[in-house]
């Protein structure tokens, strides 16, 4: 059942309703590396309830926390170029058939350099075409990852490791296994994608 006046199954939590715990956490998120850039997509409403995956952290704020900072190790502290690490993101948004996934990261693919008609064939399920040889091995892991983990045999590795690297490879798994947890979430309380993102404004929040 939806909780009245919420997008989703959990009440939004209020910022001024905010235990200690959850306050440490809301701010970690609001006023941390996803706040320095420019606002691709809201990370609160107009009311400045957390959106997306970020309300049900509060729910459980160490753990919470934990997570919101994997998330933002991955989106800002590994090697992966910004290119392969949004086309990754978009792989398991359409997996999972994730709405605010793909409404975030199309926004921020695009921001990264990925073509409307890259982010379309993404969408789709389709092969992007790429022809740099790194994006495209990142790309057809990410694939076997999000759909496919039963297909991780050692000549699939072998060849994986020689393409992209050890390092690659991990931080590539630890990112399509965030975003399946994300995904997870969002569809377990129901939360639905804002309409449009937000592009061209001041940094977040």
């Amino acid at each position: 059942m939806t909780a009245p006046d919420s997008p989703g199954r959990l009440p939004l939590s209020r910022p001024d309703r905010l235990s200690p715990e959850q306050r440490a956490l809301y701010e970690e998120i609001t006023g941390g590396p996803r706040a320095a850039g420019p606002r691709l997509f809201d990370l609160t409403d107009a009311h400045g309830h957390l959106n997306g995956p970020f309300n049900a952290m509060l729910t459980s704020p160490r753990l919470g926390g934990a997570l919101q900072a994997l998330g933002s190790a991955i989106r800002f502290g590994t090697h992966l170029p910004p290119r392969v690490r949004e086309t990754a993101i978009l792989v398991v948004a359409t997996v999972w058939d994730s709405a605010f996934e793909r409404y975030a990261h199309e926004a921020v693919g695009g921001a990264a350099g990925l073509t409307e008609d890259e982010l379309r064939t993404l969408r789709e399920g389709a092969d992007p075409g790429f022809t740099d040889a790194f994006e495209r091995a990142a790309w057809s892991a990410a694939r076997t990852f999000a759909a496919r983990p039963d297909g991780l045999d050692d000549a699939w590795y072998t060849a994986a490791r020689a393409a992209l690297g050890e390092a690659a490879l991990f931080e590539l798994s630890t990112l399509v296994g965030y975003y399946a947890t994300l995904a997870l979430q969002l569809r377990l309380f129901d939360v639905p994608a804002p309409t449009a993102p937000v592009l061209d404004k001041e940094p977040q929040p």
